[in-house]
């Protein structure tokens, strides 16, 4: 019985190793899953895949709530996550960041972003040809997308989480600028000796003659041959190697308009030149040089291009730069120089004069003066000592500092700012939508346009008709280049987003930049927003008698006894103005009213002006002051020392210095203000009136808030809100755009279109003015590059010969083709001038 025992274990042993070799056929896909919540919803989900076809094998998780499925080339993911949801359960979305290489105009940004959106699990593709970027929103595998790209023609790499490498992406972009010089300069240096010996003679009839009575016609047509063939077939093959298959796979580009004109213009020299007598007479003719300077025009604005594009991405290089390459960390005491990929937090990190912080932390140890421009866009350096927070990336500049790392890596605010920075400069505007549907059908349109013109000048032209024919249809093909179009828009949103960032301004989201243009009312939140959203001790009015300094150092030494926050305030102004607090004994409250202590034995009483009366003191002395603090919205405080009263005080929120003249810069750019806040109509008003203020919303709750910003927007329409704390979270994302003040709440933040990285009200109107000075040279762009199509194609198709016999060179096509798209990253690169700037901030 035991041998028949190991027989059996040994057939089991067999079956399970050969269970256990990989089937080819076999793959894994991992899913997350959302709203299990027992083991009967793990049966549940398990079950349902089971059910999708191909499924070999699920297993669900349900503490990692992931899912793990086998199954063969039938398992489609898309499948796959649709069951799960008919479960009853939810697959949440992931946002996927693809670089894309070899898009060259905007119908290859269509044909990507179509090729993604068939992939199942897609919920959204956005592609951005300046950029070179797709973003992908749904529960699609990655593998999936890019082999989705790969068969559209194009290729495809994972980025992570703040995108690839930059020195990988920097590298790659500069290899690719030095292969188009490289070719242009080959090209050119090919064309030349065409162009003369053509053009040469057909302009200066003593060129011709040379040319006849030295190495002859068909000898110059073929050298003509010989260097047009090396162009082509060189620096010229790209253009053929991506057209020609997007041509057979019938998703024409701007690859596919280049190869077509050239061959056509290079087969039928070809044909002049070693079969002249297949062509009908009077028709005999090369067009080499066509073919060959096309190429080195088309290069020519592509290099450009390449050169344009790395200056408008500048922003977040510049950003980037900003981050040290080394820390100096103390690790037992001694000071070690590490890489920064190796500081961890908790490290203690020491940065002397003139250095860069590498990360951000908390002082332990020193003062100095720290240059935080680079986040804050504001000059004036700003005073660090112990437990003051510092941000990676800025600028030590008089003291030795050391202090403790709290974020590194891609926790930092440096690393989370490019993050921001990129995904706005990826977004797409709705400006773009009807670029968008154009452009997808703009080439095959191009193409059959060109058709038609050769027909129609083959049928109705003058005398050699085919020559016509080709000659117009090859202008009709090069001068169409939607690169133009491609371009309009997602450069003039890099450059606009990249300047905000220089300037503090961070575009979370890059629809907001078109929607802050078209504002009617700036609504903002008072604390913190308006004011400095602390308590401050703003008046401190004597009894004739009493010295400043005695009295506060009285006042402060009671109220140090508490924790109220107007206490603290007065705390906080005795020690800003160097006084020394006494010691304060005996200390008793009368809740509500005021507080009384001992302090070098004079009996010192803080109260309202109702304790005041109770003690036997009249506050009445002070009536003109009470007056005036109540009209600005301050409640008066009263001090007595030793029985005598000696002071009236007010401590309030103070409005930030900054904040009137910001009021004024939105009233100049013609909208309305509103104040929404949670404090009493009287406090509001108080400070509302003074700065101009349109509308007051007082005493509401943050659903008060969101449904204030409602009414806002049925009355007067498009409303940005400004807020920075937690309560001003649903109102941030009520409003069209949400703005929020930096210095504020993570939630409030997170909720926002905008950030405001300085917390100066003043940087609402500098967006405003960046918003309607980058959206204005959107459609400087779009009206260039539709109304150059418009215009042109049908110059190049002839529609000018019956009127004035003037016909459009194809190598004057190639060269307007060219220009426009130098035009389009040129205008766009105007948003970045110092110039440029101060228009954007009077617009």
């Amino acid at each position: 019985m035991g041998g028949v025992k190991n027989i059996e274990c040994q057939q089991i042993m067999m079956l399970a190793a050969k269970n256990d070799v990989a089937d080819p056929g076999v793959r894994t896909i991992d899913l997350p899953i959302e709203g299990m919540t027992c083991a009967s919803c793990v049966g549940r989900v398990e079950r349902a895949l089971r059910k999708v076809p191909g499924v070999r094998a699920a297993n669900v998780n349900l503490a990692t709530e992931r899912a793990a499925i086998e199954g063969d080339e039938r398992a489609d993911r898309g499948a796959l996550v649709a069951a799960i949801q008919s479960a009853g359960y939810h697959v949440p979305t992931s946002t996927v960041e693809l670089g894309i290489e070899g898009m060259t105009c905007a119908s290859c940004v269509g044909r990507v972003e179509r090729a993604l959106a068939m992939v199942p699990g897609v919920e959204q593709a956005s592609v951005n040809l300046a950029t070179e970027r797709a973003t992908v929103r749904g529960a699609a595998d990655r593998a999936a997308l890019i082999a989705a790209i790969g068969r559209a023609g194009y290729s495809a790499r994972a980025l992570g989480a703040t995108g690839a490498s930059d020195e990988e992406a920097a590298g790659r972009k500069e290899e690719e600028r030095r292969g188009l010089r490289r070719d242009l300069i080959v090209a050119a240096a090919l064309a030349l000796p065409v162009f003369l010996l053509e053009m040469g003679a057909h302009l200066i009839p003593g060129v011709h003659m040379l040319v006849a009575r030295t190495i002859g016609v068909q000898t110059s047509w073929y050298i003509q041959f010989a260097l047009t063939a090396l162009v082509l077939l060189g620096p010229g093959f790209r253009f053929y190697r991506k057209g020609i298959p997007a041509l057979l796979r019938l998703a024409p580009d701007m690859n596919s308009l280049v190869a077509v004109g050239t061959l056509a213009a290079f087969a039928y020299s070809l044909v002049a030149t070693f079969a002249a007598d297949r062509l009908p007479a009077g028709t005999v003719n090369v067009y080499y040089e066509a073919s060959a300077v096309i190429v080195v025009l088309v290069l020519l604005g592509r290099y450009l291009e390449a050169r344009a594009k790395g200056r408008t991405s500048e922003a977040i290089k510049r950003l980037v730069g900003l981050q040290p390459r080394t820390a100096r960390v103390l690790r037992d005491g001694v000071p070690v120089d590490m890489p920064i990929a190796d500081v961890v937090a908790g490290d203690l990190v020491e940065v002397r004069p003139g250095e860069r912080i590498p990360v951000d932390g908390a002082v332990v140890e020193g003062e100095s003066f720290v240059d935080e421009s680079m986040i804050t866009g504001e000059p004036i350096p700003v005073a660090k000592r112990t437990g003051a927070a510092l941000v990676g990336g800025t600028v030590n500049q008089t003291g030795a500092l050391a202090f403790r790392a709290t974020a590194v890596g891609e926790a930092t605010m440096l690393s989370q700012i490019i993050r921001m920075v990129e995904q706005a400069q990826g977004a797409k505007l709705p400006i773009q939508a009807l670029v968008d549907r154009v452009t997808l059908w703009f080439v095959p349109a191009v193409m059959a346009a060109a058709a038609l013109t050769f027909a129609a000048w083959l049928a109705f032209g003058p005398s050699p008709a085919l020559t016509y024919a080709l000659v117009n249809a090859v202008s009709v093909l090069i001068i169409a280049c939607p690169c133009a179009m491609g371009l309009a828009t997602p450069t003039a949103i890099m450059v606009g987003t990249g300047r905000g960032a220089e300037l503090g301004i961070l575009f979370r989201k890059g629809e907001a930049l078109q929607l802050l243009k078209d504002a009617q009312v700036v609504a903002l939140d008072k604390t913190g927003t308006l004011t400095e959203g602390r308590p401050t001790l703003t008046d401190l009015v004597l009894t004739p008698g009493f010295e400043r300094g005695h009295v506060l150092g009285r006042i402060a030494a009671v109220e140090d006894k508490s924790e109220h926050p107007i206490a603290r305030a007065i705390v906080a102004a005795a020690r800003e103005e160097g006084v020394v607090l006494p010691t304060a004994t005996a200390f008793s409250s009368a809740t509500g009213l005021g507080v009384e202590a001992e302090v070098e034995g004079e009996r010192v009483q803080v109260g309202a002006d109702r304790y005041m009366r109770d003690i036997g003191l009249d506050p009445g002395v002070f009536a003109k002051e009470a007056a005036r603090l109540g009209a600005e919205g301050k409640s008066p405080l009263y001090a007595a020392i030793g029985g005598r009263l000696a002071a009236v005080i007010a401590v309030a929120d103070p409005v930030k210095q900054s904040t009137p003249a910001a009021i004024a810069a939105l009233h100049a750019l013609g909208l309305k203000v509103a104040m929404i806040t949670g404090d009493n109509r009287r406090t509001a008003e108080a400070i509302a009136d003074p700065l101009g203020i349109d509308a007051v919303v007082a005493e509401v709750l943050p659903q008060g808030k969101v449904d204030a910003i409602r009414r806002l927007k049925a009355e007067h329409g498009r409303v940005a809100f400004v807020g920075d704390g937690i309560n001003d979270a649903p109102a941030l994302a009520e409003a069209d755009v949400g703005i929020a003040v930096g210095t504020g709440t993570d939630i409030a933040i997170e909720a926002a279109d905008i950030v405001l990285m300085s917390g100066q009200l003043n940087g609402v109107s500098t967006a405003i003015a960046l918003s309607r000075a980058t959206i204005g040279n959107i459609r400087q762009n779009l009206f260039w590059a539709f109304a150059y199509n418009v215009a042109l194609i049908p110059v190049a198709a002839g529609v000018l010969w019956p009127i004035s016999g003037v016909l459009l060179s194809p190598v004057l096509a190639a060269g307007a083709m060219a220009l426009s798209s130098v035009f389009v990253l040129g205008n766009a690169l105007r948003l970045r001038r110092a110039g440029g700037l101060a228009a954007a901030e009077r617009a």
